[in-house]
């Protein structure tokens, strides 16, 4: 439950995101930190997170401070280790720079908060967020209201193994689509296994039809 309710505003965005991984939607108070959790959601590292999550006194600030957000990580699947909480703020560079005399002690406290309750603090800016993978993950995501049936998905499947690593988009339509009404029904399918790590690729790289597709671990 968050501690500080967010405002309407209208001279930012604010609204509500509904994410996989919470039980409840979650709020936000502007763009960049809308898409902070779009990335959280995406990452299988994440288990959960917590918008407005503590409020930490801070000397000289009446209401203290309150972070934006509280990452929690699941055990790492190879060596077991779990990485500390990550506390954050999400900004901009520029309202960083603007403020940095405001924000300081705030920071300031933070960072020994999180220290001595075993976690990481830390600042998110756009640097941060609006990525190749961010880009991608939006793109996947328009594909996310689609059902495609069950033998394509498993077709799709069955050809990524096949190629042995050497799976792209644009192979998989050649092996499917002879015609361009088959790229139409079979590109979706893809996009769509894609989005939901029935196959899997470096997001971090621009999606096209070039990108590496394989079986993720637990499928093969």
């Amino acid at each position: 439950m968050p501690i500080r309710k967010i405002p309407k505003n209208h001279l930012v965005v604010t609204g509500r995101f509904a994410s996989r991984k919470n039980a409840e939607m979650d709020a936000f108070e502007s763009l960049l930190e809308k898409e902070y959790m779009l990335l959280l959601d995406f990452d299988e590292r994440v288990e959960r997170f917590d918008t407005q999550p503590i409020t930490i006194p801070v000397p000289g600030v009446a209401k203290g401070y309150t972070p934006d957000v509280l990452v929690h990580y699941r055990p790492d699947a190879n060596s077991g280790e779990i990485l500390r909480p990550l506390l954050t703020e999400v900004k901009h560079t520029d309202d960083l720079h603007r403020n940095a005399e405001k924000y300081a002690p705030k920071f300031l406290a933070a960072e020994r908060f999180a220290r001595e309750t075993g976690w990481e603090f830390q600042v998110t800016t756009q640097l941060d967020i609006r990525t190749p993978r961010l880009a991608n993950i939006k793109f996947l995501r328009e594909y996310r209201n689609i059902e495609p049936a069950q033998e394509d998905r498993n077709r799709i499947l069955e050809l990524v193994r096949l190629a042995d690593g050497a799976a792209t988009p644009g192979h998989l339509l050649e092996r499917l689509a002879a015609c361009d009404e088959d790229r139409l029904h079979w590109l979706p399918v893809i996009w769509h296994a894609l989005l939901h790590r029935h196959v899997i690729t470096d997001l971090d790289k621009q999606l096209d039809h070039n990108s590496l597709l394989t079986v993720p671990r637990g499928r093969q």
